[in-house]
């Protein structure tokens, strides 16, 4: 099987498989290929943070033209998977010179489809592109045709609290991801700067508390086929639902606008986390946290939402905020902003390559020591001596 993740989250997503059992676990871009039965996959849509769909292939063959193509899928045999009344979708990748368009690839699979229907019953399953019974993913390699069935459906993302977002917000399989790259424990106060629809906040919460991110979910694709075993699927569910945990978190997302802070906390309540997350109306740089150490991990606004010359400014005073209130904590920060990086003003001991859709991203990670305020202290007092001044001996 092949779980599809976001590219920079490989990594992360190899090591989730293997902790509900998956075996010969293999990172490819933007993918990592494993091999179990059905529960495996039943686990990998209901479990997993960072994978955006779990596809199940079930064919494969070479296609130099469309002829080939259309053969190879006419030869499936698609009752198998399908009944005439049943509803169809196809998504599409291709790597290769032979076809040129997805859309046009996509088509002429559900063209063979329908076709041998008709041929077999004299009707033909319909299309729909949002819930349909059958989600087929068609995946060219040059000549390699790779026909898998979408077992998740619609992507994993979409974990069902979110209904209110704000602009540009963060996908749930990112924000899971960055969380878990930082090493972030429960046991630590977490501080979401610029929390937005409160999306990072409510992901550290369901981590924290091993809530699973298809809990709140309606269906997965796999629970319309054929060979879905509701016994199984209910002892999964239930074993990860007695695992959640009760224990108290320190989290707390920050947000300067009203109305958006407004969408957090409902986003928040529908994800059943509000005795978990602090939320609080404020100005960022004006806010005091509390004393100790800490974590925060934050999103702040780079590409179309901030303009360039604001942006320079804006991250310098993060730095200097970073630098003068928080000696004792360590930041996370994704930005696809370069140039406003470097106005950050600190060295990262750690940079990592993310894509926040199609935006190549750096999360950077920034550790203040506590002994951080005093060597400013000491900077801001030490003047240089005048060259032509006498020292005494």
């Amino acid at each position: 099987m092949v779980a599809k993740t976001m590219q920079g989250l490989e990594g992360v997503l190899a090591i989730e498989l293997s902790k509900i059992g998956a075996r010969d676990v293999k990172e490819h871009k933007r993918a990592v290929s494993f091999i179990g039965d059905n529960g495996t996959m039943y686990k990998a849509n209901y479990l997993l943070r960072t994978a955006l769909r779990i596809l199940k292939p079930v064919a494969k063959f070479n296609a130099r033209n469309e002829k080939d193509f259309y053969d190879g899928i006419y030869g499936m045999d698609w009752s198998l998977m399908l009944k005439p009344e049943d509803t169809l979708a196809v998504d599409c990748t291709l790597n290769t010179e032979i076809f040129n368009h997805s859309y046009y690839i996509a088509q002429k699979t559900k063209d063979a489809i329908v076709d041998q229907f008709r041929t077999k019953f004299g009707k033909r399953p319909s299309v729909d592109t949002d819930f349909p019974t059958l989600r087929i993913n068609i995946h060219v390699t040059r000549e390699e045709v790779t026909v898998s069935l979408d077992s998740s459906g619609y992507s994993l993302h979409k974990r069902g609290y979110r209904e209110d977002a704000g602009k540009a917000p963060m996908n749930e399989v990112l924000a899971a991801g960055i969380i878990l790259l930082s090493e972030w424990h429960p046991s630590q106060r977490l501080i979401d700067p610029m929390t937005g629809s409160g999306t990072i906040a409510i992901e550290a919460a369901m981590i924290g508390s091993h809530i699973p991110p298809g809990v709140f979910r309606d269906k997965f694709g796999f629970e319309n086929w054929n060979d879905f075993d509701s016994s199984v699927w209910e002892k999964i569910t239930e074993s990860a639902i007695n695992k959640i945990s009760n224990e108290t978190l320190a989290i707390t997302g920050i947000e300067i606008s009203p109305p958006m802070i407004s969408k957090a906390r409902e986003n928040i309540t529908r994800a059943k986390v509000e005795d978990l997350i602090q939320t609080v109306c404020s100005d960022f740089f004006e806010w005091t946290p509390p004393e100790g150490k800490g974590i925060l991990i934050m999103n702040p606004p780079y590409g179309e939402r901030m303009e360039q010359d604001d942006s320079l400014a804006f991250y310098k005073q993060l730095g200097d905020t970073f630098k003068k209130k928080y000696a004792g904590y360590e930041a996370w920060l994704i930005s696809s902003n370069q140039d406003a990086l470097r106005e950050v003003g600190l060295r990262p001991s750690r940079k990592i390559t993310l894509f926040n859709g199609p935006l190549e991203c750096r999360l950077m990670k920034y550790q203040m020591y506590e002994g951080t305020k005093k060597i400013h202290k000491l900077e801001a007092g030490y003047k240089k001596p005048d060259k032509n001044q006498i020292i005494p001996e």
